[in-house]
């Protein structure tokens, strides 16, 4: 809290002065025994030489100390603060020793500086610091009465100062307690301010600020730190059946699942509604999926209320990693690459752990590895967000991408395709719809059958494509695939009509991929097919729709891993 940051600053500045002030009464001590050792009079030549002197040593050393106590305060790394305080209140304590032995030791009245230390202490370092500050001042004083005073009849001094000794107690006691119940107080405030009420983990502010803060300490000390986002799968379900009564005790049992599955340096925050995340500092990604999934597994396992009446039968929850520098480049990009993450687990199925993964991402590699020009690397952030907005206006177009990309990287293999044809067809499948930007969301995601206009409008989005990714010089091997990929093998396709080997080798894989999807996806306007029947489709259209090599390879794949149809 920024308010409460601000007044220890104005405690820490007041601490300073008030020990500013001991140094000043210190310094009229010294002064006072320099002029009697020395005799120094009005009479004396030197004497208005050596005052100034004096005076100005004592002044010097007071701005030092003035220029330190206010230039640091707060500078220090927090672990060491305590430490050096502690030090520095020592350090005094010497200071007033040497004060009491100069100016009369058990008869000097300057028995009160430590007062002023005794007091910072408290205020500074707690009630127990200060208890021992107060009992070495005793101490000192104490043993100087019994070595210096009278050794016969009474000691007048140590039975005064037996009363200074129990001021010393009572003070640093009674200030002590004021300044515990005040330190409660503070934290019951932060509490408050960044503790949220229902689940007790931190909250969506405390969140980006410690996310900051951590980002800034693995940059200094070159250290990964991973981000974990958590969301409880079709909890609206949950909350429309049981009410936000039941839903809340469900997100206060998350809150203590996850506190208990974390390490002390972790921070576990509500970002959301349903919806935590998780803060790994010096973690990589293989460590935070290996803590992701033990927090699934725990939430799988773990009985909730009314939990059979669940779409899958059990309260489970969805998770996306993604790990700071690898993967992003500062807490935005952090955050945004978790929640695409996120995005996917929630997609396949849910209550599974994804970790982020862009193909863009391996592109801008790419391209800084030639060494081209920066601007081209802008243009594929860029595109990274135009594909991020096409998923929120056509939720379909999200995992088919995902899936095409899977199969064009298995159907490439099965060709023996050569390693930058590989590349190029899956940088072709990630990108191929990247034109449905300019496509109205309504016809997206009409259910019933386009018209003849919307059909026509629907047609463009290769064309559009192509003029998205034509300034990327990096990318003109991917333009082909992206305007042909609804070309057919008979020539009946848009937007040439190209026929047979016309059309580009990599743009005939694409079209037997694409089509193959599209026909087991749940779509607005076609009715799903189950995977036999897309087989049977594939066959039927074999040497009018799609290349009959192509299509017999890519029946074969799907024939033997029928497994990766369900991603």
């Amino acid at each position: 809290m920024k308010k409460i940051d601000d007044k220890r600053k104005q405690i820490n500045n007041i601490v300073s002065v008030v020990k500013l002030a001991s140094l000043l009464f210190s310094g009229m001590g010294i002064f006072n025994f320099i002029i009697n050792k020395y005799n120094i009079t009005r009479e004396n030549l030197n004497y208005t030489l050596t005052m100034w002197m004096i005076i100005f040593s004592i002044l010097i050393l007071i701005l030092i100390y003035a220029i330190w106590a206010f230039s640091t305060a707060y500078k220090f790394n927090e672990k060491y603060v305590d430490r050096i305080q502690v030090i520095e209140n020592l350090f005094f304590v010497c200071i007033f020793f040497v004060v009491l032995f100069l100016t009369g030791v058990h008869e000097s009245e300057f028995k009160f500086l430590f007062l002023f230390i005794i007091i910072t202490s408290t205020i500074q370092v707690g009630m127990e610091h200060g208890m021992l500050i107060a009992t070495i001042s005793s101490v000192i004083i104490l043993i100087m009465d019994l070595f210096y005073g009278t050794t016969t009849g009474k000691n007048i001094y140590f039975e005064k100062d037996l009363i200074i000794v129990g001021i010393f107690i009572l003070t640093s006691w009674t200030l002590g307690l004021y300044v515990n119940i005040e330190s409660e107080y503070i934290e019951r405030l932060q509490s408050l301010a960044n503790k949220d009420g229902l689940t007790e983990v931190y909250n969506h502010r405390f969140f980006q600020d410690a996310l900051k803060t951590s980002i800034k300490l693995c940059e200094d000390n070159k250290e990964s730190i991973s981000l974990i986002f958590i969301d409880i799968d079709y909890f609206k379900h949950y909350n429309d059946l049981y009410g936000h009564q039941k839903g809340d005790e469900v997100l206060k049992n998350i809150g203590a699942i996850l506190r208990s599955s974390v390490r002390k340096e972790d921070i576990v925050a509500r970002y959301g509604g349903e919806e935590f995340a998780i803060i790994l500092p010096n973690t990589l990604e293989k460590d935070a999926i290996a803590i992701a999934e033990r927090i699934r597994l725990k939430i799988e396992n773990t009985y909730f209320e009314g939990e059979e009446n669940q779409p899958n039968g059990k309260l489970t929850a969805s998770i996306g990693i993604s790990i700071f520098p690898d993967k992003a480049d500062c807490d935005v990009e952090l955050i945004k690459s978790a929640d695409d993450a996120l995005y996917r687990a929630k997609f396949f199925n849910r209550n599974r752990v994804e970790a982020y993964y862009s193909i863009l991402d391996e592109l801008k590699k790419d391209i800084k590895d030639k060494d081209t020009e920066e601007k081209d690397i802008e243009i594929i952030t860029s595109i990274k967000t135009l594909i991020s907005v096409i998923n929120a206006k056509d939720k379909y177009t999200y995992g088919h991408i995902e899936r095409v990309v899977i199969y064009s990287k298995l159907l490439g293999d099965k060709l023996g395709l050569k390693k930058e044809d590989k590349k190029n067809l899956r940088y072709g499948a990630y990108m191929h719809d990247i034109g449905k930007i300019s496509i109205l969301e309504d016809i997206l995601n009409k259910k019933m059958k386009l018209t003849n206009e919307e059909w026509e409008i629907l047609k463009q989005h290769p064309m559009n494509g192509v003029e998205i990714i034509k300034p990327v010089e990096a990318l003109n091997g991917i333009t082909d695939l992206i305007l042909h990929h609804h070309e057919r093998y008979d020539g009946q396709g848009y937007p040439s009509g190209l026929k047979g080997k016309d059309i580009p080798y990599l743009a005939r894989i694409l079209t037997v991929v694409d089509s193959f999807d599209a026909m087991t996806s749940n779509r607005p306007y076609s009715i799903r097919k189950t995977h036999d029947e897309a087989i049977e489709e594939l066959k039927r259209c074999k040497g009018t729709q799609f290349d009959p090599e192509i299509t017999d390879a890519f029946i074969d794949i799907i024939t033997k891993n029928k497994d990766i149809t369900y991603l």
